[in-house]
């Protein structure tokens, strides 16, 4: 064996003798590297804290007030009660809720769900404003109510009062039920009693056969 060799394998041999500096090295690293482990998670968890850092987990509420909106629902259920304890329900394909101060939901694809004296109603419209406070609905476009019996109603632009089952129109309405297509300034409708009045300017074409 050369002597090069030799000196290659005392070397390794004193490294590996208990006692060695190698021995000594791997003692601290034991303490040390924990340690130091220890340090860095401190150091990280409590940095978000420090006064003078970059670093801030508080939202600023007037930052989150300015979201441009408050609350995006799809395929959304509202349900109360009417003045008699009876139940109602709103379905819509999407509600969105603009400020969270305000109590109006803009509506898309809207049906409600109506127990009436003699059997169940439902009305149905494409865009609807809902007011959770009044839970009323005005309707934006058309509008189509049914009832028992045969009850049909079709109009625009009124407003559903949930609680008291009736729709209202004061700017000018149009539709059509049972007896004929009508115009008129002003509409009210009672849904429970199936009777419609109109006023202002009424304009009424009875189909033929409509009364029998």
């Amino acid at each position: 064996m050369s002597e090069a060799a030799n000196k290659e394998r005392t070397t390794k041999q004193s490294w590996a003798v208990p006692g060695s500096s190698h021995d000594r090295i791997i003692r601290i690293a034991k303490i040390a590297l924990p340690s130091a482990v220890g340090v860095l998670i401190a150091i990280l968890a409590l940095a978000p804290l420090e006064k003078n850092g970059d670093v801030s987990f508080i939202l600023d509420k007037t930052k989150v007030a300015s979201a441009p909106e408050a609350m995006r629902v799809d395929t959304a259920r509202y349900t109360g009660e009417d003045n008699q304890g009876r139940p109602f329900a709103i379905l819509a394909q999407s509600a969105i809720q603009r400020n969270s101060n305000v109590p109006i939901v803009d509506i898309s694809g809207m049906m409600a769900r109506l127990a009436l004296n003699d059997g169940p109603g439902t009305v149905v419209a494409n865009r609807a404003r809902y007011n959770l406070n009044t839970q009323q609905a005005a309707v934006i476009g058309p509008v189509h109510a049914t009832g028992p019996d045969g009850y049909d109603l079709a109009t625009s632009n009124v407003t559903l009062d949930l609680k008291q089952k009736q729709i209202t129109g004061s700017d000018g309405v149009q539709g059509q039920m049972r007896l004929g297509q009508f115009t008129a300034g002003q509409l009210q409708a009672d849904l429970d009693s199936h009777t419609v009045n109109l006023n202002g300017g009424v304009r009424l074409k009875i189909e033929q056969g409509a009364v029998r």
